[in-house]
């Protein structure tokens, strides 16, 4: 309880800011005005003083416009986020369930649920899928970035700073916003590519149109995308899973190692309508469906999973995944009498993710004893494995506006929230989940090797009805949000906001940030904050018994259930909330020559984090292996409050404007230096010690799965007709040791983009470009990875930031209207 003499004191700062006392402050329009500075973007994140620009906010934030998400050649949104703000990471998956088609996203090396999505200064809904293999975010359920198309998108703002205090649970690593775009007119883009290895195509076709009535406007967006799979492993020299050698003798590729291929359709609008004078109606939203599909682990010959009648030569089963998503945000906001304003607004957003197994095959089913006396000799080899279902619905009312005190302006913001979230499983076909046709636990079924049939179809055992789960969350908060310019250099800002969950309980964050002109060119600015994430019901309600690799060996590990009776009996505690303390400190330099510089320095201790545990056998204790041998689990592993951490990082970004050649060159450059400490775990059971329930596997995952430097240096030369844009992108190393339990260092690499776009007349233009130009990949896995990489893992798959499939050459057609 040391902490608490700091959240008292920092929480009675905040209050003194929210209302500080009267100074000499003057409006910002007037001081730009006098200055002679350009008018720049104004941001709606950070800050809700109307028409405050990025580089007048107390807080660090990144702007990144539609026309920069484009130019890196990425088609999804979260790549393009990634190549283009160096504190976001968007790391790539493989053979991870799920996590192959809704890949983590992260901000400044936290989890993907410790970053708060705002699309319109809306909050939107977190993804119903939960990532509970060896992956960035292990035990998170973040949001589904990719789901929004880059056709919508008119801006991205991203807030590096912790902002739980003004807009809620979650935004303990920052905020990104999502603006649409409201523009009229329209495009039209259009996009082939694929890798150097000829595999991973993507076709990308996208419209986006707007029109301006009298009284209002309309912007809607279409778009498709189909990407296919790329494959970067090795033929297999050894076997982890029976016989995976052909027939022969000879070795043959028998994983499949890289992105799952994935077709994508979106249909999403922004619109408003003027009610009168000083009223307005908007409405924005909308729909996107994935398919997806992705691969486990081979199973070879001679293995007791390998049914040899319909496969035999083994078989890799797959994994047929479904994504929908829906959003749909409507609103009310008008003007107040002395200039107040005022903002009402309901959003509803559903995720759902289905899961379908295919080329696969439910063992206990198909060798199951008939009456009589013989087997039933079938099996189907595809099923629905189930189906999770995570809803939002969010009710905001908000007021901003001005307070004259002694002649001078105070800023304040006021507002309320209500949410519920709900969480759904459904459960899959029998075959996908059952022990044998009668489900019978107590029947032993024997393969032809004497070995106990495993229950469930192979890859993905589905969701069972006793797993079924139909819950729901309430909670509602409140805040207050100031800023006043103590005097007409010196701004202070304060937010104060409390939030009670019907399950975490309640709790009131601060924040409280300052910003000091030293003069027109020269700036420092710094916030403390405390913040504050409820468990999402993804881990409260989340539980599965899947097929996993524990000590090198595929055992049914189930993920127990926090609310479940079961989790009790192990010792585990109900989840809480996480609590964070953070701090930052920067500076903003112009030089006279346009040259920008921006530096900020950060630590966020985040308290009692939310992780899913090692998978527990029944080497952790007698009493432990009863509990899991009476539930016919092999391990088990569960969501629990076990991990202190500090993070601590610099963020630096550059830009200058000059000329070349008779045209335009823009040098931008972003670099992001980050480093996450494990300061202590917690068992939280009497059954389980500290080391094991987060193993030193997990704790190397959130100190260094992710790049502790990561950097972007961007040149865009334009010219007439012409425009070249080349980018070097740097990730840093990362390490990992899941599955092996050797620890193992993939090295820091750079990785080329370059671009030539040439506009044909003043409507369409065409670009030719290359991502990962010179072809670069990881560092291979090597010995270190035996028996892994001798099967096919040639790079590995747990922690590799930009992925294994090496250079990707593209074209695109943009046409305006």
């Amino acid at each position: 309880m040391t902490r608490a003499p700091f959240k008292l004191g920092f929480l009675s700062l905040s209050l003194a800011a929210a209302f500080v006392a009267p100074g000499t402050a003057m409006a910002q329009d007037a001081v730009n005005a006098e200055t002679g500075e350009s008018i720049e973007r104004i941001v709606t994140l950070g800050s809700r003083v109307n028409g405050r620009t990025a580089t007048e906010s107390a807080s660090p934030i990144d702007i990144i416009s539609a026309d920069q998400l484009v130019d890196t050649g990425a088609t999804e949104l979260g790549k393009a986020l990634q190549m283009s703000a160096p504190s976001f990471n968007f790391s790539s998956t493989t053979i991870s369930d799920g996590s192959d088609i809704i890949r983590p996203a992260t901000l400044r090396g936290l989890n993907p649920d410790q970053v708060l999505v705002l699309v319109n200064g809306k909050r939107r809904h977190q993804q119903a899928l939960v990532n509970v293999q060896e992956t960035i975010g292990k035990g998170s359920a973040g949001y589904d970035i990719n789901a929004i198309p880059i056709t919508a998108v008119e801006r991205v703002e991203i807030l590096r700073d912790g902002a739980a205090a003004q807009y809620g649970s979650d935004a303990i690593a920052g905020v990104i916003n999502i603006t649409l775009k409201s523009s009229e007119g329209g495009m039209i883009s259009a996009e082939v590519g694929q890798t150097y290895e000829k595999d991973g195509e993507v076709n990308t076709v996208g419209i986006n149109f707007g029109k301006e009535f009298d009284n209002g406007f309309f912007n809607g967006t279409l778009e498709y995308r189909d990407r296919g799979m790329t494959n970067r492993a090795s033929p297999a020299e050894a076997s982890l899973i029976g016989e995976w050698l052909s027939p022969s003798g000879e070795p043959v590729v028998r994983l499949h190692v890289g992105d799952a291929d994935s077709e994508n359709m979106y249909a999403w609008f922004n619109a408003g309508y003027n009610l009168g004078n000083t009223t307005e109606l908007y409405a924005f939203g909308g729909i996107s469906n994935r398919d997806g599909g992705s691969s486990g682990f081979f199973r070879g010959r001679g293995h007791p999973r390998t049914i040899e009648a319909i496969y035999p030569d083994g078989f890799l089963p797959r994994l047929e995944t479904e994504a929908d998503d829906q959003s749909i945000a409507v609103g009310v906001r008008g003007d107040l009498p002395n200039a107040w304003l005022w903002d009402a607004s309901v959003v509803y957003g559903k995720n759902e993710f289905g899961f379908n197994s295919s080329n696969s095959a439910n063992v206990s089913w198909y060798y199951e004893p008939h009456p009589d006396g013989g087997i039933y000799g079938e099996t189907p080899t595809e099923a629905f494995d189930g189906e999770l279902v995570f809803e939002q619905t969010t009710f905001n009312f908000d007021v901003n506006g001005t307070v004259d005190v002694a002649n001078e302006l105070l800023y304040l913001a006021l507002g309320v929230e209500l949410r519920q979230d709900s969480y759904q499983i459904n459960p899959g076909d029998p075959v996908s989940w059952a022990y044998g046709r009668a489900n019978d636990p107590d029947v032993e079924i024997l393969t032809p090797y004497g070995t106990v049939a495993e229950a469930g179809i192979q890859g993905f055992p589905g969701f069972s009805p006793s797993q079924a789960v139909d819950a729901d969350r309430d909670s509602y908060g409140a805040y207050v949000d100031a800023e006043y310019y103590v005097t007409p250099d010196f701004l202070l800002a304060g937010a104060l906001r409390y939030e009670d969950y019907d399950i975490a309980g309640d709790n009131i964050s601060g924040k409280l940030s300052a910003r000091y002109d030293i003069d027109n060119d020269f700036s420092l600015r710094g916030t403390v904050a405390t913040g504050f994430r409820a468990p999402g019901v993804q881990q409260i309600y989340y539980s599965q018994v899947l097929t996993n690799v524990v000590n090198g060996t595929l055992v049914e590990t189930g993920t127990i259930a926090n609310d479940d009776e079961l989790a009790r009996q192990f010792g585990i505690k109900e989840l809480e909330e996480e609590t964070s303390e953070s701090v930052s400190l920067g500076l903003i330099k112009r030089f006279d020559n346009g040259f920008d510089l921006t530096m900020d320095a950060y630590q966020i201790n985040i308290n009692d984090r939310i992780v899913l545990s090692e998978s527990l056998t029944a080497s952790v204790g007698a009493e432990f292996g009863e509990i899991l041998e009476d539930n016919n689990l092999g391990a088990a592993q569960f969501f629990t409050n076990s991990v202190d951490t500090k993070t601590t990082g610099l963020d630096v970004i550059a830009s200058y404007p000059t000329e070349l050649m008779e045209g335009e060159l823009k040098l931008t450059a972003a670099m992001s230096f980050m480093n996450t400490e494990v300061e202590r775990v917690n068992s939280v059971s009497s059954l389980i010690p500290g080391d094991e329930i987060f193993s030193e596997t997990q704790i190397l995952r959130l100190e260094e799965g992710q790049p502790s430097e990561k950097a972007t240096i961007t040149a865009d030369w334009t010219r007439n007709a012409w425009n070249v844009n080349v980018a070097f992108n740097y990730f840093g190393a990362v390490e990992g040791q899941a599955f092996t339990g050797v620890k193992k260092e993939w090295g820091g690499k750079w990785l080329t983009d370059a671009s030539v776009g040439y506009d044909f007349t003043d409507n369409l233009n065409v670009r030719i470009g290359a991502n990962n130009l010179f072809d670069t990949y990881p560092d291979e896995w090597g010995s270190e990875g035996s028996p892994f990489s001798d099967a096919g893992f040639k790079y590995g798959w747990e922690t590799l930031p930009f992925g294994i499939n090496g250079g990707y050459y593209y074209a695109r057609l943009n046409y305006t209207f």
